[in-house]
Order: structure tokens, then sequence, then C-alpha cells
């Protein structure tokens, strides 16, 4: 990868319950929010597996971010299911 060119990202989708979450957040919770899933577009492995499921738990300790979220088989798109700032 040339030096220029920035690591490919999934596309993020947010489902209803995810949707539903962002009204009640402030923008500062908002803002911390964005870079957790940027950083999760970035790289989908991020988050701990949930034993049983598809689904992955990202927690950022240091911005107070929980995000729950799968990501499809061909990695191209990170639902995201749940979302705590």
């Amino acid at each position: 990868m040339s030096p220029e060119h920035a690591p490919r990202r999934s596309q993020v989708v947010l489902v209803e319950p995810a949707l539903s979450q962002l009204p009640k957040l402030s923008a500062s919770e908002t803002h911390r929010l964005d870079r957790a899933i940027v950083a999760i577009s970035v790289n989908p492995d991020l988050g701990t597996p949930v034993p049983d499921t598809l689904l992955r738990d990202y927690v950022d300790d240091v911005d107070g971010v929980r995000v729950i979220y799968y990501v499809t088989a061909l990695r191209q798109i990170t639902i995201v299911a749940y979302v705590e700032a």
C-alpha cells in the first residue's frame, strides 16, 4: 500500500436500535462515538467476540464508548446494533 492511501474502511450501517439511541446523545457523546465507529470501520476485529453469536463488543474505556456490531461475510459492511456513550 502506498503511503498516500489510507486503509480501506468498511461501510458502517446503524440499524434501528442504534439509530433510536442517537438522538439521546449530546454533541460530545456523538463525537466520541464517531471516533469509535471510524476505528471499527478501519479494523472490524477491534471488538471482542460475543460467545455463541456473530456479534462483537467494542469498548473504548478512554472515551467511554461501547458499540455492539457485526461484520458481513465479505467484511465490507459493519452493522452497528447498539451504541452507548
